[in-house]
């Protein structure tokens, strides 16, 4: 039976090297490469990477901007028209991640408490960039 619950099925970020963003989102962010091997082969317009079983973030090269036909603007929205995107975890991950970004030096911000989410007041959460300027952030709740 399929589970039609709402959820988040994906983000597409634009990045200036699907390769490179992937090898960072895999080791340094910790999730798992989707499509990578069929991308550099030129089977798959854009690598991914998987969040979760129910979540991904496709990899979308920046040079694509121009052929989004179906999107008017896209081309001039590329870039960073997103705010930031939100990872939510438990504590432990989220202990993980700050020290494999700060491992890989990757700025992150102070770690802030009581922001509010999808689940109510986060306990901790901080940001983060990737290699191409997208803003992360990284909480956990309770």
């Amino acid at each position: 039976m399929t589970d039609n619950t709402a959820r988040l099925d994906h983000v597409v970020l634009w990045v200036r090297d699907p390769v490179a963003s992937a090898g960072f989102y895999e080791k340094t962010v910790g999730m798992e490469a989707v499509r990578l091997t069929d991308f550099a082969e030129g089977r798959a317009p854009f690598p991914s990477v998987r969040l979760n079983e129910d979540t991904i973030l496709d990899l979308m090269p920046l040079t694509m901007a121009e052929r989004m036909r179906m999107l008017p603007g896209a081309v001039e929205s590329s870039g960073h028209p997103v705010n930031h995107v939100c990872l939510a975890m438990p504590a432990e991950d989220f202990e993980e991640l700050r020290g494999r970004l700060q491992e890989s030096s990757v700025p992150v911000s102070d770690i802030d408490h009581d922001s509010f989410g999808a689940r109510g007041k986060a306990r901790r959460s901080f940001y983060f960039r990737d290699p191409d300027g997208n803003v992360f952030e990284a909480r956990h709740y309770d």
